[in-house]
């Protein structure tokens, strides 16, 4: 016997089969190879506070959480979770039975849908989106119906008419996040007020992704889903350590919610990781205790870096839609005489030694995402300063 033996069927699941290696691994490559600086995945190059890396540190010479931690999460994390929804949002939740800790967000998300999607049930997504969104709402077997951001005065703006247009008898859950990656787009009050309001009249459950909670500038403010009427028990609020904290291998994030959705979440999270992180949750126990300068800091300092990194992107000649959250920029490459983010990213090594990431992978509606291309900036400065640099051949080509 010389290979595998061929059989009829295709070995992928056939719900998995439109995603293949996503860009990320494919940019990252590319990075590698050509000795570029990374501006497409969205790591920090510097890690996080270093007493939140010593209660770590702390916790695998103390011997704690390096068997099994609890499925739930270590009790410690559950009740700092609590706490830090209460201060910041007024938000109660009972650490024992609203409080659950994944691997990272995206398991959170991944154990969400799969528990709350059956299929044939509609999940209504913002679009650009995150990756994982699309897969695991096949992997559910549900069908993703994209409600598109479009351009308009400067940022990325939702059409709450166009929302409530793709809503049907057939919806089971919205998908929302904000602060939103890629665009940075920040969601209102005022646009939060709507979105509660039709899940409510609708009897919607929503899974919301609030990862960058800590990250919003300028007159932009985060407001939980979950703190608007009707919401708090049909809302699936998902948070994570990695964003906050600069430590996104150490994979600790969270939901919260009513009593009944943490059950069934769980029940799905059980079978993918069971558990994970183990000295990791005490650490960001801790962390989630540190005063409020930490976030004040974190939140300038990232602020300066979107700044740095904004002018040199449109020093370089790119449209730039400077971002009210996140630690990613959206730029338009039409000015530059490009059209195809595909093409313009897969040559930008090339040209001037830097990689970013095509938006139009973010999209059902491939066109719609077809001139953007998104840049991280949670960089050193002066990788930033460097990068910048070197984009500025592209506006000495074009002169």
């Amino acid at each position: 016997m010389t290979g595998m033996t061929s059989t009829a069927r295709p070995l992928l699941n056939r719900r998995l089969a439109e995603f293949g290696t996503t860009i990320f691994a494919e940019m990252s490559a590319l990075a590698l190879s050509t000795g570029s600086i990374n501006l497409g995945q969205g790591f920090p190059d510097t890690d996080g506070p270093e007493e939140v890396r010593e209660a770590a540190v702390r916790a695998l010479r103390d011997g704690r959480g390096n068997q099994y931690p609890p499925g739930p999460g270590i009790p410690e994390l559950r009740t700092a979770i609590a706490a830090h929804q209460e201060r910041r949002y007024g938000l109660s939740y009972d650490p024992d039975t609203e409080v659950l800790v994944t691997a990272g967000a995206t398991e959170a998300i991944a154990a969400a849908l799969l528990a709350l999607v059956e299929p044939g049930d509609e999940v209504v997504a913002l679009e650009p989106y995150y990756d994982s969104y699309a897969a695991c709402i096949a992997m559910a077997g549900g069908t993703r119906v994209p409600v598109t951001l479009r351009p308009h005065e400067g940022s990325f703006r939702l059409d709450l008419d166009e929302l409530r247009a793709a809503v049907t008898d057939r919806t089971r859950l919205l998908l929302i996040n904000t602060p939103h990656n890629p665009t940075g787009t920040v969601l209102t009050r005022e646009e939060l007020t709507v979105i509660a309001e039709l899940a409510v009249e609708r009897d919607l459950l929503v899974v919301t992704d609030e990862v960058y909670e800590h990250l919003v500038f300028d007159e932009a403010e985060h407001v939980p889903l979950a703190t608007f009427p009707g919401m708090r028990e049909r809302t699936v609020t998902i948070g994570s350590a990695g964003k906050t904290f600069s430590f996104t291998g150490w994979k600790v994030g969270w939901i919260s919610s009513a009593p009944g959705l943490v059950a069934a979440v769980r029940s799905a999270k059980q079978f993918l990781t069971y558990v994970a992180s183990g000295p990791f949750q005490y650490a960001v126990a801790e962390a989630l205790r540190l005063p409020d300068s930490y976030f004040a800091d974190f939140r300038a300092d990232m602020l300066a870096k979107r700044d740095l990194l904004a002018g040199g992107l449109e020093r370089a000649g790119f449209k730039v839609f400077r971002p009210a959250g996140t630690y990613f920029i959206t730029t338009d490459i039409r000015p530059l005489g490009e059209s195809d983010g595909f093409t313009f990213c897969r040559a930008l090594p090339e040209r001037c030694g830097v990689v970013a990431i095509p938006n139009a992978v973010f999209y059902d509606h491939r066109e719609q995402g077809a001139p953007f291309v998104r840049f991280a900036f949670c960089k050193r400065d002066d990788v930033l300063h460097e990068a910048a640099g070197r984009l500025r051949r592209l506006a000495s080509a074009g002169s």
